[in-house]
This record gives C-alpha cells, sequence and structure tokens, in this order.
C-alpha cells in the first residue's frame, strides 16, 4: 500500500465495485453537467455502479485527479481500470466502444451489446 490514504481509499473503492464513478454530487441529484451526462449514460445503458460525491472530501476531490493524473471529474472506472471523464465517456458511448468494453469486462447492462 502507500502513504496516502486518500490512493488507498480509492483503490478499496475501485477494488471492490465495478463501476464506480467519482463524481459532483450522487447518481440521483448530480451537481454538474457532466456528472449527468456520465450517469446517464450508465443509467441508459442499465449499469450497476456506485457513485461517489467528491464534494464531501476535499482530499478525495484532489486526490483522484491526482491518482488517475487527471485534472477533471467525473472519473469513470471499471473493474479498477480508468476510462475516462464526461467527453470520453460520451465519446465512447455513441461509437459502442463503452458498450464493448463493459461486455469484454463482464458488467452486465440491460443495454449492452
Amino acid at each position: 500500500m502507500s502513504d496516502n490514504p486518500v490512493f488507498d481509499r480509492i483503490r478499496d473503492d475501485i477494488g471492490s465495485n465495478d463501476v464506480v464513478l467519482y463524481m459532483k454530487g450522487t447518481p440521483v441529484f448530480p451537481q454538474c453537467g457532466f456528472s449527468a451526462a456520465v450517469v446517464q449514460v450508465l443509467s441508459h445503458l442499465g449499469v450497476k455502479f456506485k457513485g461517489i460525491d467528491i464534494l464531501q472530501d476535499p482530499s478525495l476531490r484532489q486526490g483522484i485527479k491526482e491518482f488517475a493524473s487527471w485534472p477533471t471529474i467525473p472519473q469513470l472506472y471499471v473493474k479498477g481500470e480508468f476510462v475516462g471523464g464526461c467527453d470520453i465517456v460520451r465519446e465512447m458511448y455513441e461509437s459502442g466502444e463503452l458498450q464493448q468494453l463493459l461486455k469484454d469486462k463482464g458488467v452486465a447492462g440491460s443495454q449492452a451489446a
């Protein structure tokens, strides 16, 4: 493990959940349009995911950016692997690549191809 408890928490979250979305707000009440867009894509695909509100914890808000070397929120992880932010998730969904990734990783969704 590391000397960084935030990184340890992130590793635990992404290791114990198939799909994790670090976001502003909650899946039921997103606090930004980008987070809402990713929630909408995942919900449309019928993918169960854990939403983690980074607004509740300033150390997590900064730590997740450092963990993935990705400067923005939301951040989507599938089976422990960083997928991307809102634009990447949207592009992957529109091209069918996201559905294929979920299928390849064994993540079931009601709409997954």
